[in-house]
């Protein structure tokens, strides 16, 4: 099932209390606090942005790609979409989104996934699990690889196909499209700007994106 749910923005950006310009390949930690909003714009479009999200006072209870499937009943995310964790609290809520298809299901790339779907020679290339292992370190919370979990590829393109398969396709996103989340609990993210040069999610051009955050009760 897709439901695609588009709806702009009331938040400008002038008013936001952060804004940072993520790198591709970079990793982007930062704790968003009960009532703040966070958009992740794609400046160039085609970009793929993995991204987990946290309980930030119990890392354990993390953002589950399944429970968040079961209750909304689509593989996708778009306007509307509560993000579930692992112990069925609301950890965000997508309040906006104008490019349409975000995926829940083809994971992060590493250096075994590289070599697996590609070639053997792929693996020295750097892939998101590096990228979150990095900011997690940065981080310095006592949180190691096994902390890396379900992730969400924003506006990275995965269709099933009737079989049952997930394809890899050129991105929906254009330049300046977005998704905006209000977190309805205090929450860790971690982001990787994907480096992936091996297949259509970065358009074999990985560019930066930008993360902006308004305070609660900006509107």
């Amino acid at each position: 099932m897709h439901t695609t749910n588009l709806q702009s923005s009331p938040l400008h950006p002038e008013a936001a209390s952060h804004s940072f310009i993520v790198l591709a390949g970079d990793p982007f930690v930062w704790e968003i606090l009960e009532g703040q909003y966070v958009r992740i714009v794609d400046l160039k479009g085609n970009q793929a942005v993995d991204t987990i999200f946290y309980n930030a006072h119990d890392y354990a209870d993390r953002y589950s790609a399944q429970d968040t499937i079961r209750e909304q009943g689509n593989i996708y995310l778009t306007t509307g979409t509560s993000l579930l964790s692992t112990e069925g609290n609301v950890l965000l809520t997508i309040t906006s989104d104008t490019c349409g298809r975000h995926d829940t299901l083809g994971g992060a790339c590493a250096a075994e996934s590289n070599m697996v779907r590609y070639d053997l020679k792929k693996g020295y290339m750097h892939a998101c699990r590096n990228s979150f292992l990095k900011g997690l370190q940065h981080w310095n919370h006592g949180m190691d690889k096994r902390d890396i979990t379900s992730n969400i590829n924003f506006f990275m393109n995965v269709p099933v196909t009737p079989d049952g398969n997930l394809t890899f396709e050129d991105g929906v996103s254009d330049a300046g499209k977005y998704v905006e989340l209000r977190a309805e609990m205090d929450v860790l993210m971690v982001i990787s700007n994907c480096p992936q040069l091996n297949n259509p999610c970065n358009g074999y051009n990985p560019t930066p994106i930008q993360v902006l955050i308004w305070d609660k009760n900006v509107q």
